[in-house]
């Protein structure tokens, strides 16, 4: 899988096509403490791109561009928290977006199992490892581990939607999956605004 390497944005010019798989990698899993390290992206071709980012160092317009551009699909797995990271470093609230996580929610009520790894064995028959999940994303020089890992995270996600995609129509939840997208944008300012373990919907 051919990996290009970034230092802080994309290069100028990039084009990733109008469905843009996304993953983002940091210091943890709180977005307001943790902080961006990774972005990694890819258009469905094989190819991944990886930008890196220096702590306190986030100024990537070309990136900020494409994510805020209503013209590109920003596909995700589980976006609620990429989105809110990607809110926090890069201000941008990236949209529209899909959400194969949601949608693996929506159509696969037989099964509690809806991680990335999970739909990959179950919807695509690939088995991935998430060896260099929990690895130092802060580090000034990633691994060529890292960055295989970071790669296999967006790689697969153009084929899950398109599954998805066939489970959501047959089971007539498209529409109710298109909402559930659209919402995340306000679900990610919920988070940052520290509404993230409150139900505002409960009695």
């Amino acid at each position: 899988m051919p990996i290009e390497l970034y230092e802080g944005d994309l290069p100028d010019g990039l084009d990733l096509g109008s469905v843009v798989a996304i993953d983002t990698e940091t210091m943890g899993l709180n977005p307001v403490r943790d902080r961006l390290c990774v972005v990694q992206l890819s258009a469905g071709d094989g190819n991944c791109h990886v930008v890196q980012f220096r702590k306190g160092v986030y100024s990537a317009p070309n990136l900020a561009r494409m994510l805020g551009d209503p013209a590109t699909l920003k596909l995700f797995h589980f976006a609620r928290f990429d989105v809110a990271v990607l809110r926090a470093y890069l201000g941008v609230l990236p949209t529209p977006i899909y959400c194969t996580k949601i949608a693996s929610r929506l159509v696969r009520t037989f099964t509690d199992r809806h991680g990335l790894k999970d739909l990959c064995k179950d919807l695509i028959g690939v088995d991935m490892s998430k060896q260099q999940q929990s690895s130092d994303w802060g580090a000034d020089e990633l691994t060529a581990d890292q960055l295989r890992y970071a790669a296999s995270d967006v790689l697969h996600l153009h084929q899950l939607k398109a599954r998805l995609d066939e489970m959501l129509a047959r089971e007539g939840r498209t529409a109710l999956a298109r909402a559930c997208f659209d919402f995340l944008p306000a679900r990610a300012s919920l988070d940052l605004g520290g509404w993230d373990d409150l139900d505002i919907f409960a009695h």
